[in-house]
């Protein structure tokens, strides 16, 4: 690979699990580059251990991100290549990489993208469920109100949802996704191209069963298929007389909005909707 000038940023995909999985061309970009920027130098000092590569490793993460970003720059339009690796993946995707890569774009530095794997594509293919879309939307909230929120504002997409999770957490966010996008289909990926790799398929109740009382260890990536055709054909006032007709049974208003969403597989936030409308309507109030 020839040096080119002046400098340039490599972004640069690495295994997400198997070493093997390392392309030639990032290999290259590795030990040609003057420096590389990792996430965590220990995890890509195996990478550069297995294939002999002696590039000077430097930390660059969430903590060290802002105040080292003005430095690579000078570093960069002096004529230096750097390469920029994450812990596993693309750089970029859900790390502080993506400041860099815009900074640079910004400074008008050149910026190389070497494809390679991607723990998002990766689980999504495995998982089975639905590819012609999906939505990719990073770490959840770790709050309730927000993760709650968040769930219920891409509730209606015509696509598979792709969080990634903390194996702490996965059983919450699970519980959480049951509640508020009831009866759909999901999988949960871990570990994905290494020896103990797991897809857990089922719905988003059973999976939040089965993990309810498991310790789960290694990188998660959540999934979440999108609506069935038959929820978007459910109207909006036979959700009110479900919820109406469960009330004068005598169950309360929130418990019969989520037994209404569970049963007919609609987001909850809709059949709450569609039940406070009804009512605001046989009140003959605006409010």
């Amino acid at each position: 690979m020839a040096r080119s000038s002046p400098g340039r940023l490599l972004v640069c995909a690495t295994p997400i699990g198997n070493l093997g999985d390392v392309t030639l061309r990032v290999l290259d970009a590795l030990r040609f580059a003057d420096v590389t920027l990792a996430e965590d130098t220990r995890v890509t000092a195996r990478l550069f251990a297995r294939y002999g590569i002696e590039t000077p490793l430097e930390r660059f993460d969430e903590v060290t991100a802002a105040a080292k970003t003005p430095r690579v720059l000078e570093r960069i339009a002096s004529g230096e290549t750097v390469a920029l690796v994450s812990d596993a993946g693309t750089p970029g995707i859900s790390d502080p990489g993506h400041r860099l890569i815009a900074a640079c774009l910004d400074a008008g530095i050149e910026v190389e993208v070497l494809p390679g794997p991607s723990a998002v594509v990766t689980a999504l293919v495995a998982s089975g469920l639905p590819t012609r879309s999906f939505f990719f939307g990073g770490f959840l909230p770790r709050k309730a109100g927000e993760r709650e929120r968040l769930l219920a504002s891409v509730a209606d997409l015509d696509a598979t949802l792709v969080f990634f999770e903390s194996p702490k957490r996965v059983a919450r966010t699970l519980r959480a996704i049951a509640d508020v996008l009831p009866g759909r289909q999901g999988a949960v990926a871990r570990e994905l191209t290494k020896v103990h790799a797991e897809v857990l398929r089922g719905s988003v109740e059973d999976l939040a069963r089965q993990l309810s009382d498991r310790e789960v260890k290694g990188e998660v990536v959540v999934l979440v298929g999108p609506p069935e055709q038959r929820a978007a054909a459910v109207d909006d006032d036979e959700l009110a007389r479900d919820v109406e007709t469960l009330v004068r049974g005598g169950v309360t208003r929130s418990e019969a909005v989520r037994e209404v969403a569970r049963t007919r597989g609609v987001p909850r936030s809709r059949v709450y909707a569609a039940a406070h409308a009804d009512r605001r309507t046989q009140r003959g109030d605006g409010s």
